[in-house]
């Protein structure tokens, strides 16, 4: 295995370095600013389209997608020190590039089973940054971190499919340029495998039933990093049966083919993140003196520091292999490394933005430093795509496995 980046991956980081510097991190408190006089919290802020405009003149744009006839073409090998260096600034940078979730995931899975016409009517206007997107799988009623117990019903009433559910925590749903939700359900609810059960289905936003309930808060407060996470109530919603993905009973492996990148991607940003509480550390350890002598020479300061820095390399390791494994065996093969970044990293990253928080002190919860939104965001993905025991369970069948 060799992570030495090539020369496209080396000349893309040294663009996207300067792009963050000099565009991204002087407009995160502009875009606050702008946010706090929209009519809508959830409307988008200038400050973010002009990012948008300035990123696709520079060519970095839909970075995520290894499909050379929609995205960069880039290997996920390629992509990871990228999505790095976005994750350094989650609220701003990967929306910029029109490598954020939702849409990311949902650009995939249209690239990769939507129709001709799926493509045209949804997919082209998000690879052009024109529309925003939703996924909606996630239930207040059930155990959602086991997909087979999805509770939506997707009826076909002869062409057309009724949708009737509840979902929550969709992301991106509350924003007003969000135009498209891909909905699972099942179709085949008594079907006797379970994994059969399920489909998904395009549901146009202003379709007639679909109603966007509330805004789900995170930690207390309202997520506006990726539009919004709403609570979704479909009723007697009609669509026609061309808004099918895929084939009946195809949701469930649409879904684990979809989840793959996406856990990567998040654990690639999850170490961009890691990197700027690590900054941030040292600044503040070198500005801040207490009990006679800067934070910098107190010991446990250092230890922190220090295994910070260990845990970060350590993480990027793993996430380069899983990565490089995605790009030469697939996603199947990669199945192991892709539970054990799933695990890891979060994991790890919370550790490390605690300490972050910790050292400083009231500032670190407040809203005059990033660290409470970051850790924030770190959390909640110890719970999305898939809680970290659903990966912890799957990964030690497969040790075990060897041993029966």
């Amino acid at each position: 295995m060799d992570f030495a980046f090539d020369a496209r991956t080396e000349e893309l980081r040294t663009r996207l370095l300067a792009f963050m510097d000099e565009y991204v991190h002087p407009a995160e408190k502009t875009a606050e600013e702008q946010r706090a006089l929209l009519d809508s919290p959830w409307d988008t802020p200038a400050v973010v389209d002009e990012l948008k405009a300035e990123a696709r003149r520079q060519g970095l744009w839909n970075l995520f997608l290894p499909d050379a006839e929609y995205g960069a073409g880039l290997t996920n090998l390629q992509y990871a020190p990228l999505a790095e260096i976005t994750g350094r600034s989650p609220q701003l940078a990967p929306t910029a590039l029109n490598c954020a979730a939702p849409d990311t995931g949902n650009m995939e899975v249209l690239a990769q089973f939507g129709t001709d016409e799926q493509k045209k009517q949804w997919l082209e206007p998000l690879l052009a940054g024109e529309i925003r997107s939703a996924f909606a799988m996630t239930e207040p009623e059930v155990a959602s971190s086991d997909a087979t117990n999805i509770t939506t019903h997707i009826e076909r009433d002869g062409d057309e499919y009724v949708i009737t559910g509840r979902k929550w925590y969709i992301s991106g749903a509350m924003n007003p340029d969000c135009k498209i939700f891909i909905v699972m359900g099942k179709t085949d609810p008594d079907g006797e495998d379970i994994r059969r059960q399920q489909s998904m289905v395009l549901v146009p936003r202003d379709t007639p039933g679909v109603t966007v309930k509330r805004a789900m808060r995170v930690f207390g407060y309202e997520d506006h990093s990726h539009g919004g996470h709403a609570e979704v109530v479909f009723d007697h919603a009609r669509v026609p049966v061309a808004n099918l993905v895929g084939e009946e009973g195809g949701g469930f492996a649409i879904a684990q083919a979809r989840l793959g990148p996406g856990r990567i991607h998040h654990c690639m940003r999850l170490i961009g993140m890691a990197e700027r509480a690590i900054e941030l550390m040292c600044r503040r350890a070198v500005s801040r003196t207490a009990f006679g002598k800067p934070l910098a020479r107190q010991g446990v300061v250092q230890n922190w520091i220090a295994d910070a820095r260990v845990t970060v390399e350590q993480l990027r390791l793993l996430v380069l292999k899983t990565a490089w494994l995605m790009d030469t065996v697939g996603n199947r093969g990669a199945h192991t490394e892709i539970q054990a970044i799933k695990i890891a990293t979060p994991r790890a990253v919370v550790e490390i933005l605690d300490r972050a928080i910790q050292l400083h002190g009231a500032g670190g919860v407040s809203q005059d430093f990033p660290l409470a939104d970051l850790y924030a965001g770190a959390r909640t993905l110890m719970l999305a795509d898939g809680p970290d025991e659903v990966h912890q369970r799957s990964l030690a069948r497969r040790e075990l496995k060897k041993y029966l």
